[in-house]
């Protein structure tokens, strides 16, 4: 296998049902090629797979998981997405860039913004109403994490690796 590896946090259900229905409403369809989700990276080499299996499994295995909320809506320019905080997830995503340093893109060398977005490569003034939209009942809420997931990138829907829950 030689397609780059995405390394996600999956969500609970009714947190993913959410999420990722308001992707399907606002995300331009055509470009919508995956579910809802937080990247924690971008583009690992595939010759990591079965170490990055590994230490997924070693970070959520008899562990509960991390803490997370949704603490605000961010206007990326041609789209929108949920801002989120998460001191555990921060702390995996720091052992794994560690682990894989020298084989990290530019993209997941540079400070990490947990995020889900919500719509993206849309005309500007429709992210800026939808921006609107969503920020004006806003509260910050609490944000499940389920497990962490790996998949292959070719380019259209990820194809998955492996997907480790937490179990604790």
């Amino acid at each position: 296998m030689n397609a780059p590896i995405v390394v996600t946090a999956l969500f609970g259900p009714k947190d993913f049902a959410w999420l990722d229905g308001l992707r399907k409403r606002h995300f331009p369809a055509a470009r919508n090629l995956v579910p809802a989700h937080l990247t924690l990276f971008h583009h690992l080499p595939p010759t990591v797979a079965d170490e990055l299996k590994r230490r997924l499994s070693a970070e959520t295995r008899g562990l509960p998981p991390p803490a997370a909320r949704i603490s605000k809506p961010m206007l990326l320019g041609q789209g929108v997405a949920f801002r989120v905080v998460s001191d555990g997830l921060e702390e995996i995503r720091e052992g794994i860039a560690d682990a894989f340093e020298t084989l990290l893109v530019p993209q997941d060398r540079r400070g990490w913004q947990p995020h889900v977005t919500i719509q993206n490569k849309a005309d500007s003034e429709d992210a800026k109403a939808l921006f609107a939209t969503l920020s004006r009942d806003f509260k910050p809420r609490p944000l499940a994490i389920a497990g962490l997931a790996s998949w292959y990138y070719r380019g259209g829907p990820w194809e998955p690796l492996s997907r480790h829950m937490f179990s604790g």
